[in-house]
Formats: C-alpha cells, sequence, structure tokens
C-alpha cells in the first residue's frame, strides 16, 4: 500500500541542493522550492531515504520526511529526519512514531 509523504529538506551548499533536488524529482511532485510530495511503498521510501543521505552532510543539511497517512485517505502523521537536528537551539528532533 502506498503512503503519502511531504520530503522537505534544506541543504546548506549550493551543489549538494541541486543533487538533491534533481535526486527528488525521481520519487515525487514538486510542492515548492524545497518541498515535495511523495507516494511511497516501503521499499520506495527505503530507497529515497538511502539516495538521500548518501548526497547530504548529516551535521550541515536536513530532510524531513512527513508522514500523511495513506495514499487513498487519511491516516497518523510521523515526522522522521535526516542530518542535523530540526531546532533553533540544537536540540534534538523531536520523532513521532
Amino acid at each position: 500500500m502506498r503512503q503519502s509523504y511531504l520530503v522537505c529538506y534544506d541543504i546548506a551548499d549550493h551543489r549538494r541542493l541541486a543533487r538533491v533536488a534533481k535526486a527528488m524529482v525521481g520519487f515525487g511532485q514538486r510542492i515548492q522550492y524545497s518541498v515535495f510530495e511523495c507516494q511511497f511503498t516501503k521499499t520506495d521510501l527505503v530507497r529515497c531515504r538511502s539516495a538521500l543521505s548518501k548526497l547530504i552532510h548529516h551535521r550541515e543539511d536536513q530532510v524531513l520526511f512527513v508522514h500523511l497517512g495513506p495514499s487513498e485517505g487519511r491516516g497518523d502523521r510521523v515526522i522522521s529526519a535526516l542530518g542535523r537536528a530540526y531546532s533553533r537551539l540544537d536540540e534534538p528532533c523531536l520523532i513521532v512514531e
């Protein structure tokens, strides 16, 4: 079953930003400059996270995966992240599972 995700990213370097944007075009539809809507199977999600993990610098960049629930309807929302913690105070990112 496919699940809907928003994939949002904040990349510190312009070259990495271009590489991440190019990779994301293969996974979903661009909604805004650094926001994509994707319909993932479990395998697709693993492939996307793996591809992006290889492109980003984990201490400088950030990619957020916002789970919107099943593609056919609505469900639980889950936020997970790759890279630096999402916080103005450099506190750990809260992951809801």
